[in-house]
């Protein structure tokens, strides 16, 4: 099968177009035939060798934890799925190898749901990671309510622009921050109020409107953003990040809980989240849609860190 792999950590020239063996699906797995493979930061440091030590790896490494595509072929123990079955799926697995980069890839149940049937191939590819990231961040560990005040950082980003409509649409009032270009398409997701980061002084806009902070901050950035974003939670209130960790002894003296989330597989939130799109309550926008191939470029692109939501390779 054609794949876009690497054989030693470093920067994009390592991304080789390779012919390797169509992987096989084992007991309880499905052998998917990828159309399409979203492309995550977490792909370029996956890449340069970032993760190695939280993660087990084989060479050659195909990157790439998003994908849609058709079930090719089931194997015994698998109940949920039949080939011809088209599916969008979060692809991390215990090693990291066999990723979405190439024209099949073997995937556990607990990764796979029906692929929305509103949407396309490429538009569901852009789907699994972001939204599931998004989702276990607010409603799994913030528990966002309706009518709780949320803020959202780089809310026009991937992972943003989920979190700001799961969160709308569970009711919450929410803020996002964004660069001006940005400001209409967040606020197209949802958001009330859209600071732009690079003018502005968040935490003073913030507080002009809620003296006492917002109930939730959900950090999509970390660094000095999620430090300067303790001081906006109000007492009681929730901080979580994707990023970074804090000290949370600090922040439990203030009452204050923060978790850190890295998502992990869920067929039964992804379920959820076709639901959603189903229903017209979530969407996903395609930045840049490009050919396998063109795995390079898609890594330049999503490593700016400017991303207006996704960036997409057809398989």
């Amino acid at each position: 099968m054609k794949a876009i792999a690497i054989r030693e950590f470093g920067g994009r020239d390592k991304l080789e177009r390779m012919d390797l063996p169509i992987p096989e699906a084992g007991k309880g797995e499905v052998l998917v035939r990828v159309k399409a493979a979203g492309v995550n930061p977490v792909d370029w440091k996956i890449r340069e060798g970032r993760l190695k030590d939280r993660f087990p790896y084989k060479f050659p490494l195909v990157p790439g934890w998003d994908a849609a595509g058709v079930v090719e072929k089931v194997d015994q123990g698998v109940t949920r799925f039949k080939p011809g079955d088209e599916i969008f799926a979060y692809c991390r697995k215990p090693v990291v190898q066999g990723g979405a980069y190439a024209e099949y890839i073997v995937l556990s149940e607990e990764h796979l749901a029906l692929k929305p049937k509103n949407t396309s191939f490429t538009e569901a590819a852009g789907i699994p990671l972001a939204s599931l990231t998004a989702y276990q961040a607010l409603v799994d560990a913030a528990k966002v309510k309706a009518g709780e005040r949320v803020l959202i950082h780089a809310a026009a980003g991937g992972v943003g622009g989920f979190g700001v409509q799961i969160a709308r649409d569970r009711g919450a009032v929410v803020w996002g921050t964004a660069s001006r270009r940005n400001e209409e398409y967040v606020r197209s997701l949802g958001a009330e109020r859209v600071i732009d980061y690079t003018r502005d002084d968040v935490g003073r806009a913030v507080r002009s409107v809620y003296p006492d902070g917002v109930d939730v901050v959900f950090d999509c950035v970390g660094g000095k953003v999620l430090k300067k974003s303790a001081e906006l939670v109000r007492k009681g209130g929730r901080l979580i990040s994707i990023v970074d960790s804090l000290d949370e002894q600090s922040l439990r003296q203030r009452d204050i809980r923060f978790e850190f989330v890295f998502v992990a597989p869920n067929a039964v939130e992804l379920k959820a989240i076709e639901e959603m799109v189903e229903q017209r309550r979530l969407r996903v926008h395609l930045s840049k849609v490009l050919p396998l191939a063109d795995a390079r470029e898609a890594h330049e692109l999503i490593e700016s860190g400017h991303t207006r939501g996704k960036i997409v390779l057809e398989v």
